[in-house]
């Protein structure tokens, strides 16, 4: 098992980061929050957990170990691969998945795109006893914050390259079919249409 990767930031995508080690270029599928915190060309350390398939070996990365010890136990459930916990991840922190289990909170499961109300029980029956609980200090996930999308794209985006003010512009240009659509936003597909944006403009 590769626990963990330390190097030099080569790359980054709106779901991938590139980190060199030992001269090879090793890409992580990493959640939003993880890559906003990694620059290009500064060094980085991720836990990592790799997924074995037929056809591909995938490298997960994490901002911490705890985020991958998550990870790895969301996928214990029935139904649950690497793709759905990520997503699980990407929407709320690993703090606030014990609290959403520990209080059988549906609806936070729910907002996780891809987990309707009879997965949400099912995992709920699954994972509630396995999953521990809260380490924090019951405060809401910043997801549950109205702004806090805005927020996370802003900071992913810059720490893709962007100047602040692009930034900006890119959060704006989304902010509208995001907040229409009645939802929580995802924030990785906000960040692939924020892309798609300031690629047309430039």
């Amino acid at each position: 098992m590769i626990a963990f990767v330390s190097g030099r930031v080569a790359a980054l995508a709106p779901d991938t980061a590139v980190v060199e080690v030992g001269g090879v270029g090793l890409a992580l599928q990493c959640t939003p929050d993880t890559l906003s915190a990694l620059r290009v060309g500064a060094e980085a350390r991720l836990a990592t957990s790799l997924v074995v398939r037929e056809d591909s070996l995938t490298l997960y990365g994490f901002a911490d170990d705890d985020e991958r010890a998550t990870f790895e136990l969301l996928q214990t459930a029935s139904g649950v691969g690497p793709r759905l916990a990520q997503a699980m991840l990407a929407v709320h922190s690993p703090d606030a998945l014990r609290r959403a289990f520990s209080t059988g909170d549906e609806k936070a499961l729910t907002a996780v795109p891809g987990i309707g109300k009879k997965g949400a029980q099912k995992l709920l029956l699954e994972l509630k006893d396995r999953i521990g609980t809260p380490l924090g200090t019951g405060t809401p996930p910043p997801a549950a914050a109205p702004a806090s999308w805005r927020e996370q794209l802003h900071t992913a985006l810059v720490g893709l390259g962007y100047a602040p003010r692009e930034a900006d512009e890119a959060v704006a240009a989304v902010a509208p079919g995001a907040e229409a659509a009645g939802t929580v936003p995802q924030v990785g597909q906000l960040l692939k249409a924020a892309l798609q944006t300031l690629n047309r403009t430039r």
